[in-house]
Order: C-alpha cells, then sequence, then structure tokens
C-alpha cells in the first residue's frame, strides 16, 4: 500500500463542482488502495478577497500586530475549501476528516505571513490512515511556539503539501493544478510552448525562482532536502481517467541526470513582472556598505533577489537591487529614513516598471556562447539589459517591462525551444 499526498491550487477547488470532482478523483485513488492525504488550496479568489477586506480597514502604520490578524484572517480560506472536501468525500462513501495546521500541529518560525515550517508531527494523520480515512490538511498555515497561527506566504499550500509528504515519508506528492505540467515557457505567452515530460530538480527549482507559477520555489527546495518525489500535472483532466495512466502524466520532476538532458542547452524561459528595482545613488564607496544597505534590509524581512554596484567614481558609487513588488514602498521608506542618513548617499530611487527574464538548463554547464546567444538576441531586438545575474545553469537579465513578451518569444526560438524534445 503506498501513501500519496494530493495537493490541489484554488483553481481546481474554485466552485462545489470543482470540489465535488477532486474529491471523486481523491476518492478513485482511495479505492484502489492508496493511503492519502490530500492538501488543498483555497478556493480561488479567497484569499485575495480576504486581503483585500483587511486593506480597508489597515491601520496607517501597520504593527506586528496588524500582521499576526493576517495570519488569523488568511487562514480561514483552506480551513473553508478542506473542510468542503471532507463532506464531498463523505457524499462519495469514503471516510473523511479534516485538519487545520494548528491541529496537526505543523510548527512555523513567527514570521507572519512568511513563516517556515520547523517541524511536522505525524501521529494524528498516521492514526487517521491506519484506520483507513482520507486525511485532508489545511495548506498554506502552521501554528508558532506561542500557538499563533501563521501563514507561509503566497502558494504556500505548495510547501505545505511537500514538506507533509516529507515528514511521512510519502512515496509520491502529486501536485495538481490548471495546467498539465512545466513548459518550455508560459504557453499564455508562446503559443508553440512545450510540456517538459521531465524536468530535473535544479532546473525546476531555478524555474521556480526565476518566475515560473507552477511551483512555489520553498516547495521545491523542500522536495529537494528530502528527496520527494514530485509530479506536476492536471486536475482538469476527467477525474476517472485510467489511474495508471494519471500517475505517468504530467511533468516529473527528478532528481537523475542523464545524457538527454544535458543535450537540450536551455530547458525553458522564466519571467517575473513581480519585481521592482531600489538604487541607492551616490553612496560612498567604502568596505561595509553593501552590509549596511542590505543587512538593514534583510532585518526588515524583505527579500532581495539581483544585486549591482557601479564602479567608483569621485568615491562615490550606485548600489541597486531588486525586490518584490509588494515590498517595494517599504524598502524605499526604510532606505530613505534609517539608512540614507546614516551613509550620506544622495538619494534612493525605485523602478516598479521592470521585469526579470531568464533562461535556464543543465545543459549550460557543459555548452559555451549561451550567454552571449542570449545578448545577442536581445541587442537584435533593441531590448537593453539594465542587470545581470548568472549562474551555472541559469542567466538572468532585468529589462523595462513593456518588452518582457518580446524577449520571451525572440529567447524562445533563439534556443529552438518549440521544436526540441524532452
Amino acid at each position: 500500500m503506498s501513501l500519496i499526498v494530493h495537493k490541489y491550487g484554488g483553481t481546481s477547488m474554485g466552485s462545489t463542482e470543482r470540489i465535488s470532482s477532486v474529491a471523486k478523483r481523491v476518492a478513485k485513488w482511495a479505492r484502489a488502495g492508496h493511503q492519502m492525504v490530500v492538501v488543498p488550496s483555497a478556493m480561488s479568489g479567497e484569499t485575495n478577497r480576504l486581503l483585500a477586506l483587511a486593506k480597508e480597514l489597515a491601520p496607517a502604520t501597520p504593527s506586528d500586530s496588524y500582521y499576526r490578524e493576517l495570519d488569523m484572517l488568511a487562514a480561514t480560506g483552506e480551513q473553508a475549501s478542506s473542510a468542503l472536501l471532507a463532506i464531498a468525500l463523505q457524499a462519495q462513501g469514503v471516510d473523511s476528516v479534516s485538519y487545520t495546521g494548528w491541529q496537526i500541529p505543523i510548527r512555523t518560525d513567527s514570521a507572519y505571513t512568511k513563516a517556515r515550517i520547523e517541524s511536522i508531527d505525524d501521529a494524528r494523520v498516521r492514526a487517521d490512515l491506519e484506520a483507513g480515512k482520507v486525511v485532508i490538511v489545511t495548506g498554506f498555515q502552521g501554528q508558532d511556539a506561542k500557538g499563533n497561527i501563521t501563514t507561509l506566504g503566497r502558494g504556500g499550500s505548495d510547501t505545505s503539501a511537500v514538506a507533509v509528504a516529507a515528514a511521512m515519508k510519502a512515496d509520491e506528492c502529486l501536485i495538481y493544478t490548471d495546467v498539465d505540467g512545466v513548459y518550455t515557457t508560459d504557453p499564455r505567452v508562446v503559443s508553440d510552448a512545450r510540456r517538459l515530460s521531465t524536468v530535473s530538480f535544479e532546473e525546476m527549482l531555478e524555474m521556480a525562482s526565476l518566475g515560473s507559477k507552477v511551483l512555489q520555489i520553498r516547495s521545491v527546495e523542500f522536495a529537494g532536502k528530502y528527496k520527494v518525489k514530485l509530479r506536476v500535472l492536471s486536475s482538469f483532466t476527467p477525474w476517472d481517467i485510467d489511474i495508471v495512466e494519471e500517475a505517468r502524466s504530467g511533468t516529473l520532476i527528478t532528481f537523475e541526470e542523464d545524457e538527454n538532458m544535458e543535450k537540450a542547452i536551455v530547458s525553458g524561459i522564466a519571467f517575473n513582472r513581480d519585481e521592482t528595482k531600489v538604487s541607492v545613488l551616490g553612496v560612498p564607496d567604502k568596505p561595509g556598505i553593501a552590509y549596511q544597505i542590505l543587512g538593514a534590509v534583510a532585518d526588515a524581512n524583505i527579500e532581495v533577489d539581483m544585486i549591482i554596484q557601479n564602479i567608483s567614481k569621485d568615491g562615490k558609487t550606485d548600489f541597486s537591487f531588486t525586490v518584490n513588488h509588494s515590498d517595494h514602498a517599504r524598502t524605499i521608506d526604510l532606505l530613505k529614513t534609517q539608512v540614507v542618513p546614516k551613509l550620506g548617499a544622495q538619494e534612493v530611487v525605485g523602478d516598479t516598471k521592470i521585469c526579470k527574464v531568464s533562461i535556464v538548463g543543465i545543459g549550460m554547464r557543459s555548452h559555451v556562447g549561451v550567454a552571449s546567444t542570449m545578448f545577442r538576441t536581445l541587442s537584435e531586438e533593441g531590448i537593453n539589459i539594465q542587470m545581470i545575474s548568472t549562474s551555472e545553469i541559469k542567466t538572468s537579465v532585468v529589462i523595462d517591462e513593456k518588452y518582457m513578451e518580446l524577449a520571451v518569444r525572440a529567447l524562445h526560438k533563439a534556443f529552438g525551444l518549440e521544436c526540441d524534445s524532452k
């Protein structure tokens, strides 16, 4: 008997009709003899609705207490969808029970809205599985050491599912979404984008970190750390599809590289519209400047992505970095009020009209000239590069957001992603 974890996204849980379809699919797996743990997201749009209500009532300067209540509020969306799924399974004649993250419990730190999982007690879930029940665990949430409800950040249900699978040593974790796998890029931008039957863990980690919306990056990190077998597939296939066929569909995130993978120099094009650029201008060029700027940002629990420092001129330099769009205003205010006065910098400016475009592929390790092909392609399209970041298997650039789709289409064609197979 296999232990299988299913995770269903908000679109998959978007209506009572969709929830009923999910229940039929889960029941099929349970009747086939599998022990089943299901991690659902909130119904599509519900978390946004709740957060919008909070924003209407929010104080001008939110405190930690505000973010505590924000987590308290946002966690109710998954609680509702979990209970509804349990009811739908019971209607299918399947014994089921739903739990919130704090009932398991899933222990986290106290970083409200961005909490990280520290431990999972699986005793209660295992007891129910042994009793023949399907167990439903709310995604996206947990409980800190003081008993406060915490949430893991947007997309956190993916992380919850993989973490549960890791803690319980599940045979496989299936991530059901509104797409049928991982593509060379977003098919809504490039119509001839291809679905990949397999993608390496390293590639998926890079793609998730660079803006691919298929999987949340922390879920991929968990999968890599604990070697969780992960598969991305669609919940919009007929629920009664043959279970063997379903188990082989979608895209498998693999930890084993082979020579065929390296033949594909670039496996995918990722992009991210959610980043903004922050620049501290006229900074005295002396040791410790980067720490003074980024240390303060890190202390505010703001994540920094790409970083660039210009060549010193007359003892001054400019320091730029990117942050998530939601942290832009807070970062600017922090730098203006706490950092710039201490540094003696001239000013802080922000640019919200940028995007990041990246090429990813483990084949880049063994091929030269990949980055130059990327730069030449963008140059031929008249697209200026503002920032560059590289690793063994990726190259990222920051460009003006109005050129994003043009850049993605041109790079997809330049690297032959519409015709190579993988």
